[in-house]
């Protein structure tokens, strides 16, 4: 039975013609003939800091938030939020020290920047990885799990209808290029904060008011720490002999201080760092206005957690109380990633639709930046290098657009069904540990890359395929192979009763192997590769402006751990 009525299908309408007739003059008043690649992939030169800003948060703001992070909240409580204070500071880096080296450089892809750097092996060997990456881990889960959040709103037999309207919309978007998603970004980011500043503030006063406190959403947030004070610690202790299962599943996801000496970073600067979906939105843009842009992503980075993780809390505490006993059912079991459709049931008339357009916003702004860097590196790092080496500007957009319509088509497929089983995983969790599969290969040959002239082709080929393998050894076979407990890591029982490494410091211990290999390697070639990059201190001056910027990120951060530590 759908939970919308008239008033909110006009106001999400409203959203629909709105950003869609917005993306339509964008197309018009920024073509000023024939697009060339640079204009559909990068948008070059045409970003304000401040559409680069919105359009990194809308890309990287959608379902996996919205509903997994969501869902962590509800399980985990505040320590999920890790993943988005510790990405405002992994900005700060990227901003000072990353896209300088990509800009001196000219770097429109990540694979360019590997064959630039490495050679065409490594570059081929990682744009395949990344498509598969960006397609069947990304493109679809984030597809799967906006159409499932939505349906449970909209009710009925829905979820197969809103797979496909989600994915037109998208591909509206995405068609007009960089520009168009940039600057429908902006819009889309607004929509998100403002109807999930809503839905937070009216899920707050329901616990204030389901405790009797009346309906203020500060007391609300009050009631929420002293009833759920075990949902607001950033740090979980390693469990012992004695601990419950509930808390070992907890370490096994956020594995305490051990997170914080390798595999954490390694998941955020790859993903903010050497990652083409993000990266994308600054690489046309000068470095003033690329780190101008980035640094106002890190401010709003640090207040995501209040519209994307405060509501799955309140929806443990509600539920932990009587309320949402069947909103947050999924095959007859509490799901976590039901908390926030479950939510947004409190929400009166007219702003059900406000929400729901904030949500789809989140999804279709991902989903379009997702699909344009899968067109971006097939069709410059693949079809015109191997395919079509001659192909015109005009080609290679018509390829471009194709690659679009093909990715989200092969998504619809993998969604349709859950194929893959992204709803029985936990949407937020499922991505962060798939995506780590190939994230300490690939931060590995691009930290080294960046700052280490010596680092040599054959040892980024080894780091590829040795970061993936290491991982499967720790993810998959270790424990089995050198027993639970080494000097390196302590495995525990997962819920079916299997010893399991938690799958961050997995990646740290994989990442720090790799390099050491890499090194290892070469050590034996010259001392200075002649395709390293040239890097001068003057690349890394920042102006006042960055300065004070990069001051009141830490000072926030700093600030939100001093508290929950």
């Amino acid at each position: 039975m759908s939970q919308l009525i008239t008033t909110d299908y006009i106001v999400f309408l409203l959203y629909f013609v709105g950003v869609s007739a917005y993306g339509y003059w964008i197309y018009k008043q920024k073509q000023t003939g024939k697009q060339d690649t640079k204009d559909f992939f990068l948008a070059e030169g045409s970003l304000t800091w401040w559409a680069i800003g919105a359009s990194l948060i809308a890309s990287n703001i959608s379902a996996e938030q919205f509903i997994g992070m969501s869902g962590d909240g509800f399980r985990l409580g505040i320590a999920i939020g890790v993943y988005e204070w510790l990405a405002a500071i992994s900005l700060i880096i990227v901003a000072v020290w990353f896209i300088p080296i990509y800009l001196k450089n000219k770097i429109f892809t990540m694979p360019q920047f590997l064959s630039t750097r490495y050679n065409e092996t490594v570059s081929l060997i990682m744009a395949i990885f990344w498509l598969f990456l960006y397609i069947f881990v990304n493109l679809t889960s984030i597809l799967f799990l906006g159409a499932s959040a939505i349906s449970n709103l909209v009710g009925g037999d829905s979820f197969h209808a809103i797979i496909i309207g989600l994915s037109v919309f998208a591909i509206i978007i995405t068609l007009g290029g960089m520009k168009v998603i940039g600057y429908t970004d902006v819009i889309q980011v607004l929509v998100l904060i403002i109807g999930g500043l809503v839905t937070t503030y009216l899920a707050l006063t329901k616990v204030s008011e389901t405790f009797g406190l009346g309906s203020s959403a500060i007391t609300g947030f009050n009631a929420m720490i002293a009833n759920a004070e075990d949902h607001f610690h950033m740090i979980f202790a390693k469990p012992g002999p004695g601990s419950s299962q509930a808390d070992i599943n907890k370490y096994l996801t956020l594995p305490g201080i051990m997170m914080y000496l390798a595999g954490q970073w390694v998941v955020n600067l790859n993903y903010w760092g050497c990652n083409q979906y993000i990266t994308q939105r600054a690489l046309g843009a000068d470095l003033k206005t690329a780190r101008t842009g980035i640094l106002f992503a890190a401010l709003l980075k640090i207040f995501m957690p209040v519209i994307v993780m405060v509501p799955g809390i309140a929806a443990y505490v509600i539920h932990a109380h009587g309320g949402l006993q069947a909103e947050m059912l999924r095959d007859g079991a509490v799901s976590g990633d039901n908390a926030y459709s479950a939510v947004l049931t409190f929400l009166p008339s007219g702003l059900k639709g406000l929400s729901v357009a904030a949500l789809t916003a989140a999804i279709v702004a991902s989903l379009a930046g997702k699909a344009n860097s899968i067109s971006t590196i097939f069709t410059l790092d693949i079809y015109h290098k191997y395919v079509n080496k001659t192909a015109t500007e005009t080609q290679l957009v018509w390829v471009g657009r194709l690659a679009i319509l093909a990715a989200v088509l092969v998504a619809i497929g993998f969604a349709w069904g859950d194929a893959l089983g992204i709803g029985g995983a936990g949407g937020f969790t499922y991505i962060q540990k798939y995506t780590g599969y190939i994230s300490p290969g690939i931060f590995a040959i691009f930290i080294l890359g960046f700052f280490w002239k010596r680092t040599t082709g054959t040892a980024a080929i080894v780091g590829i395929l040795a970061g993936f393998g290491l991982v499967v050894l720790f993810n998959q076979f270790a424990p089995a192979l050198f027993g639970n407990d080494t000097l390196l890591y302590t495995a525990f029982p997962n819920k079916d009763g299997v010893y399991e490494i938690p799958f961050l410091v997995s990646m740290g211990l994989s990442f720090a192997l790799t390099v050491l290999l890499m090194v290892i390697i070469s050590l034996a070639g010259p001392k200075v590769n002649p395709k390293a990059f040239e890097i001068d201190a003057t690349m890394f001056k920042l102006a006042p402006t960055h300065v004070a910027m990069i001051a009141i990120i830490l000072a926030l951060v700093s600030a939100i751990y001093v508290r929950f530590w």
